[in-house]
């Protein structure tokens, strides 16, 4: 199936929500779309060189400061879901904007849309930091050209 992305070549993850993750109201719960979206996070991150590893031996990490999600539509018990994640250039020091969409593969709904913020921080001290020349270089390779908003 063909999706409507707002931008080309996702890092995408497939997801089908667990008993678990259903509420009372028989659909995924709101919380769950925001674990989701971390672990795609930290796999596109892993997939481009900068796991918890490199955080550590750098003792940089990227800390979420603010979260933007628009629940478009409910995913429900057997779906099958397909998320995706793009990073956008800093147009600071500091920060670094990631989006997200989830569709669900078989209707072709966008059951999301989700910006993150996240800014440097070193990890011993929890102070934001400048992005090391590291992040620079892992995270260049997948870069939106379009200028993120801070």
């Amino acid at each position: 199936m063909q999706f409507n992305w707002d931008y080309p070549a996702p890092f995408c993850i497939e997801l089908s929500p667990q008993a678990s993750q259903i509420d009372e109201l028989n659909h995924v719960n709101n919380a769950v779309y925001l674990q989701w979206m971390e672990d795609c996070a930290w796999r596109h991150s892993s997939m481009l060189g900068l796991g918890l590893d490199a955080f550590t031996m750098l003792n940089r990490g990227m800390a979420v400061l603010r979260h933007e999600i628009d629940y478009l539509a409910s995913a429900r018990p057997g779906d099958q879901l397909i998320l995706g994640t793009w990073l956008f250039k800093p147009n600071g020091r500091l920060k670094i904007e990631r989006r997200f969409q989830l569709f669900n593969r078989n209707s072709g709904i966008c059951l999301l849309r989700a910006h993150t913020l996240f800014v440097c921080v070193e990890l011993s001290s929890g102070k934001p930091k400048r992005i090391p020349p590291e992040f620079i270089a892992a995270y260049g390779k997948a870069w939106r050209e379009q200028e993120a908003s801070e």
